[in-house]
């Protein structure tokens, strides 16, 4: 006998609902906002990577964008990072670009344009918005966003 299960999105739901209570349970609310409590930060990041399986990298990056990492501990801010930079990665592959991460939760990817300057592409905790340019000669740190790759001058 075999049994089929099917996957709806109202049971899909549910169980994101189901999880969302269980870390808010063991986690607790605090005084915290929702987008930077454990629980809030932990659904961010669970949507962004519900979003990149489904191959929206776009969407993924846009669902962790505007978290504030102010009131996070480090291991979920490192956690935040790690998925961010993985949808990243993913999403500019192929593609000429640098990383400037100042500090932890806290990062830009960025792509150069024709005159120097650089574009940003996606940020992480940052008040930059995309599509904002800055300039290469404020920027210290900036590193290829692809593992292995050179960088260029």
């Amino acid at each position: 006998m075999t049994t089929m299960t099917l996957e709806t999105p109202a049971s899909v739901r549910r169980l994101e609902e189901l999880v969302d209570r269980l870390l808010a349970a063991l986690l607790g609310d605090g005084a915290a906002t929702a987008e930077t409590s454990a629980p809030g930060l932990a659904r961010r990041v669970h949507e962004a990577r519900r979003l990149r399986q489904s191959g929206d990298l776009d969407g993924a990056l846009a669902a962790l964008a505007d978290i504030d990492p102010g009131q996070a501990d480090d291991p979920a801010l490192r956690w935040l990072y790690a998925e961010w930079l993985d949808i990243s990665r993913r999403r500019f592959a192929g593609e000429r670009t640098l990383l400037y991460s100042p500090a932890t939760g806290r990062a830009a990817i960025l792509t150069e344009r024709d005159d120097g300057s650089l574009h940003v592409v996606s940020v992480l905790g940052m008040r930059w918005p995309v599509g904002k340019l800055v300039s290469r000669r404020s920027l210290r740190g900036l590193k290829p966003l692809h593992k292995g790759g050179a960088s260029w001058s």
